[in-house]
């Protein structure tokens, strides 16, 4: 049997407590699978006193996480510190130097410097793994990087946020408010303090930039995706989704055109009827398009120490089957130098279709000239109705309007112009209608 891979986890949080726990618990079954022991030789954290309900005192304690990456005891460097900068980003740097293997949950941190990382990585030759770092403990990154391999992918899209999923769930099954969703998701939690990082679309836009790369072999381009989160979403969009035969769910999604390459991250209507649909509460779902496969469509736990930690340790677990002399792949699909400019997509029409949801003065004329500024814009309506849900008074109306395929622009100067036109009582609502799984 080969000599034991040594590994050095920095971060004892949920996550590192729980990867600690696995290697420790399934220690004797990690060996048959993989044909070599792993062990925790190192570990660093914040507090070395903290009780994290796991024994790591056979391991030895650094304070510096970086001290940690570069020591010469380890193998592997597993970084579950977070944060796109500091420490994260000076000790995976460290490791891959030393020439150790890193293995990451870290998406922020991949979303910023992942060509650099995977660059380092691929000059010093070793595996830079992240498997958990996008949608939990489903295998998505493996999936794609190395399972798919002659497919052309042309769309990738899914739930990739946990909190904003069981939120969106929770207002369906129950009828109660974003706010009052928000707050059982921080208690119970799922949602942090400030959940602005989830709510708002970050977090999946990070996901949705790392899977981008590996579906169209290109640089990530976090920076330069469509974002739009949760927090606008209310009741009535909810049920008036419901009888048209939809469901509300946050998507990112990425597209691969004749121009280019569309990214997008927005609360989305989905047929009720598609797999997609009935993923609910922290569930992570994510469907891939290709030429050879058709569509594949994973699901599991998005979160939590368990699931992320099971991506980790299955990630170390490539590592101990590696043997010297392995040439490893690249990180991305395709080595760095390789990986072609990302180019955006210019507009287009969207196939779905459009949800505006406006609640405007009940006066003569307005259905009328709501009818003629979707004319002006080129928008043709599959409907438009006056919709009660039991909030309209005598002063105001909800109307309803379902679009043909058209452009997010042509939608928004139509709104723009209802708007100035002094037809609203409150902010419009718009909502793209996605074609599912």
């Amino acid at each position: 049997m080969s000599e034991a891979l040594r590994v050095g986890i920095a971060g004892l949080g949920t996550v590192g407590a729980s990867v600690a726990r696995v290697l420790s618990d399934k220690a004797a079954e990690l060996t048959r699978q993989c044909g070599r022991t792993i062990v925790v030789a190192g570990v660093s954290a914040r507090d070395k006193s903290r009780d994290r309900g796991v024994d790591v005192s056979g391991a030895q304690w650094f304070d510096d996480p970086i001290e940690l990456a570069k020591w010469d005891g380890i193998d592997v460097f597993v970084e579950l510190i977070g944060g796109d900068e500091g420490a994260a980003r000076s000790s995976v740097k460290a490791a891959l130097e030393a020439g150790h293997h890193v293995v990451t949950a870290n998406k922020a941190l991949l979303a910023k410097h992942g060509l650099e990382l995977a660059g380092l990585a691929e000059k010093k030759g070793v595996l830079l793994n992240y498997e958990a770092a996008v949608a939990g403990g489903i295998p998505i990154i493996k999936t794609m990087r190395e399972a798919m391999a002659g497919n052309t992918v042309t769309r990738v899209f899914g739930i990739l946020n946990g909190t904003c999923n069981y939120i969106l769930t929770r207002m369906e099954a129950e009828g109660i408010s974003f706010e009052e969703c928000l707050k059982d998701a921080q208690r119970l939690g799922y949602a942090e303090a400030d959940p602005t990082f989830d709510i708002e679309g970050q977090d999946t836009a990070h996901k949705l930039a790392i899977l981008t790369s590996l579906a169209f072999g290109s640089k990530i381009a976090a920076d330069d995706i469509y974002l739009e989160g949760i927090s606008n979403i209310t009741q009535a969009d909810i049920r008036a989704a419901s009888e048209l035969g939809y469901r509300i769910k946050l998507l990112g999604v990425a597209v691969r055109t004749e121009t280019g390459i569309e990214q997008r991250v927005h609360p989305t209507m989905v047929p009720t009827a598609s797999v997609i649909a009935q993923v609910h509460g922290v569930t992570n779902a994510v469907a891939v398009e290709t030429d050879i496969l058709g569509e594949l469509l994973l699901s599991g736990p998005g979160a939590g120490g368990n699931a992320t930690a099971s991506a980790v340790v299955g990630d170390v677990a490539d590592i101990a089957k590696s043997r010297p002399g392995f040439q490893h792949g690249p990180v991305f699909g395709r080595p760095v130098k390789e990986l072609s400019p990302y180019k955006k997509a210019r507009m287009r029409s969207h196939a779905g279709g459009y949800f505006i949801r406006l609640t405007v003065h009940d006066r003569i004329g307005v259905f009328a000239a709501i009818a003629k500024r979707m004319a002006d814009s080129d928008i043709s309506l599959e409907s438009i109705v006056q919709h009660s849900d039991g909030t309209d008074t005598a002063a105001q109306k909800t109307v309803i309007l379902v679009t043909h395929e058209t452009t997010e622009a042509a939608v928004r100067k139509a709104v723009d112009g209802i708007t100035k036109d002094g037809h609203l009582v409150d902010k419009p609502q718009v909502i793209r209608i996605e074609r599912a799984a």
